[in-house]
């Protein structure tokens, strides 16, 4: 049997967070405060959104920290999530922010997803949240990571803390919505503080 590949450690200072989204972004600086690291944004460097033509949440978050890295000569941390509803056959997945259109309007995007589920009379209402992480080097080497929570939906939407979809979301073991919990409680349970779990282990952990 081949010994395990180890995992390259995160030694820097600086990490650009290669994402648009604000929500997306307030979430990561939360998580890596007590890392001790200098955090910017692809969009305070003026980093254009890469096109994401993954097939895969695991495939944009590595294009997209790529991307970053190698435009700012700098580590570069990339999140890509989404909500897979079983009923509607994982849909929308990758596609979740194009479900909110140009505009980001994820009551929109929250009322297609009852309205397809009322037209398909499904009385299923499960569904889960995954979150790829990819931290990328200048040198083209990256690091990735999956996390998923799964949950029942509930309509209307309830709550307006989070971002996107977390005000459908009702997370197993949980009565509260993604959209109506304290930050640190979803913090710890959530897709996104798995996956950062996970690479927190493997990069960071001493």
């Amino acid at each position: 049997m081949c010994a395990a590949v180890p995992r390259r450690r995160f030694t820097g200072t600086g990490l650009i967070v290669a994402t648009h989204n604000p929500g997306k972004l307030r979430e990561i600086v939360e998580l890596l405060a007590p890392y001790g690291v200098h955090v910017s944004s692809a969009a305070e460097h003026g980093l254009p959104e890469p096109e994401e033509t993954g097939t895969t949440f695991l495939a944009n978050a590595e294009l997209k920290a790529l991307a970053a890295a190698l435009a700012a000569g700098v580590p570069a941390l990339s999140d890509d999530s989404g909500l897979a509803v079983d009923a509607l056959g994982g849909a929308p997945g990758i596609y979740s922010a194009r479900w909110a259109g140009p505009d980001k309007d994820f009551a929109a995007a929250m009322a297609r997803v009852e309205h397809e589920l009322t037209d398909k009379g499904a009385a299923s209402r499960r569904a889960h949240f995954v979150c790829a992480l990819t931290l990328a080097w200048p040198d083209g080497h990256y690091e990735s990571f999956e996390g998923r929570v799964s949950g029942t939906l509930t309509f209307p939407p309830r709550g307006d803390r989070g971002f996107g979809y977390d005000p459908i979301f009702v997370p197993d073991g949980m009565s509260q919505t993604f959209g109506e919990m304290h930050e640190a409680t979803k913090h710890r349970i959530s897709h996104r503080a798995r996956a950062f779990g996970q690479l927190v282990e493997a990069c960071f952990a001493s």
